[in-house]
């Protein structure tokens, strides 16, 4: 049983018992927990940390865990807070940047599926594919690290930003380097520095539903380019940028998200010239470098190596290969607008904490480091290969027209007459739950889409099964 359905199932069931033990009782030791429901200490402890964290037991070290004198009693009825409509609506059609921001998008992916659920929607590696003991580690020694729990220079740590600029390439220097909370942080700073709130944003069409948030939420307009089996097509990249006077153009040249398409040599050169030409910024988010699979070959260099004049803004995490609590994220740039972004993500977040920056330089640093990624890798292989054979027996009828050597999802196009929403709701009946794809699209799609991963669950058995129950949900829809 997952660890956390198991503390849940614990929490509830020594809640239920706590009427047995008068106030200021004590409960059964942790051993005779274990013993008694069959799990294992960790999840004894953590159990009581819920019940303590709601007051309804005091854990005392060295004595136990006991119910709390004084209960906590009915919560009083809830007043009335309809007043809040109207202070937070107030002037809101005048506001440069929406107060309200549409999350719907990026739920999906972060919500945690219920008990039984095959988790096709997720936006992470499983927790048996992330280096945990490593990450612990590396934690553990970076606690040890002279100064490890002091203030960090506001750019980030030297060895971290020479780490990170070393696998930028090109003229990137750890000087040119940023270390943000996290790829989602650094591209919420770095839209605030390039475009002003009313602006147009070039955006990949299809593309993650979090860029697009990012972008609403600062009050700005995505305009979709769109994307073919070589990466954002330049003639229509030309053309948005003449019709819109953008800026700022966002695309994930590797393995983009979702399509899963690596931007072609031929138009490499191209796009950075029509962005040059235009007077813009690419923002280039190159966020599953580290997640190729082991049937890729080489792999092409980060648009920012191939960069002399300044036009690329690059971003790239370590968080999708190793943990979603794993926020270290580099931000890099060139020449004037380094500065701005330096000076927003001060104001905003002050600096990412020390000893997470000590724990990626000793993780990044540690034999433990490559092997984990030829781990992953492999497996991302193996789990990638046994979708699409499981698809293309099972469910032949989602199109999939393009099977990426990296990153964790497919990308799937619905049969004409298929109603999304409704095949994304049969689907979770079914036992499954899936990434419905239009908030992959800043504009009406041209298709009905779903996008399944392969990197969240916990086996190849897992990703069969959840195929098994795709059909079923299919069937009931046709």
């Amino acid at each position: 049983m997952h660890e956390r359905s198991s503390v849940s199932e614990l929490a509830s069931a020594l809640r239920a018992d706590l009427h047995r033990y008068s106030p200021g009782g004590k409960l059964p030791s942790s051993r005779a927990l274990v013993e008694q429901y069959r799990v294992s200490p960790v999840t004894v402890s953590r159990a009581l940390a819920r019940l303590a964290a709601e007051g309804l037991v005091e854990t005392r070290p060295g004595a136990g865990a006991f119910r709390t004198a004084d209960p906590r009693t009915e919560a009083r009825a809830a007043g009335d807070t309809s007043w809040q409509e109207v202070t937070l609506s107030a002037e809101g059609a005048t506001d440069p940047a929406p107060r309200a921001v549409d999350a719907t998008g990026l739920l999906v992916t972060l919500s945690a599926p219920a008990v039984g659920v095959t988790e096709f929607n997720g936006g992470y590696l499983h927790a048996s594919l992330q280096p945990e003991q490593a990450m612990a580690a590396a934690l553990a020694r970076a606690g040890r690290r002279p100064g490890a729990w002091g203030r960090p220079p506001v750019e980030g740590i030297d060895e971290l930003r020479e780490w990170f600029a070393r696998g930028i390439g090109g003229a990137i220097t750890a000087a040119d380097v940023l270390i943000a909370a996290g790829g989602q942080s650094a591209l919420t700073t770095t839209l605030r520095a390039l475009a002003p709130p009313g602006s147009a944003v070039l955006v990949e069409s299809p593309t993650y539903p979090g860029l697009l948030a990012v972008a609403r939420a600062a009050g700005l307009r995505p305009v979709p380019v769109p994307v073919d089996a070589d990466g954002v097509r330049p003639d229509l990249l030309e053309a948005a940028f003449r019709a819109t006077g953008a800026r700022v153009f966002i695309c994930q040249p590797l393995f983009q998200n979702p399509t899963g398409a690596v931007l072609s040599d031929a138009r490499r050169p191209e796009v950075l010239r029509i962005t040059r030409a235009a007077g813009a910024f690419l923002v280039e988010d190159d966020f599953v470098r580290r997640l190729v699979h082991a049937d890729a070959g080489p792999l092409p260099r980060p648009l920012a190596s191939d960069d002399h004049e300044g036009v690329v803004v690059h971003v790239c995490s370590l968080t999708k290969a190793t943990s979603p609590s794993f926020r270290v994220c580099a931000l890099a740039a060139r020449g004037p607008v380094l500065e701005r972004l330096r000076a927003i993500q001060v104001v905003e977040n002050f600096f990412v904490p020390r000893p997470l920056q000590e724990a990626a330089v000793e993780l990044v640093g540690s034999p433990a480091w490559p092997r984990h990624l030829r781990t992953v890798s492999a497996e991302l292989r193996v789990r990638r290969d046994t979708l699409v054979s499981a698809l293309r027996l099972h469910l032949p009828e989602l199109a999939l027209p393009h099977v990426p050597s990296g990153g964790y999802h497919l990308w799937l196009r619905l049969p004409d007459g298929v109603d999304e929403p409704s095949m994304v709701s049969a689907a979770l009946r079914a036992g499954v739950a899936i990434a419905p794809g239009r908030p992959y699209f800043s504009a009406e799609p041209p298709a009905q889409h779903v996008r399944l991963s392969f990197a969240a669950v916990a086996s190849t058995a897992e990703l069969t099964e959840g195929v098994r129950r795709l059909r079923t949900a299919y069937d009931s829809l046709v």
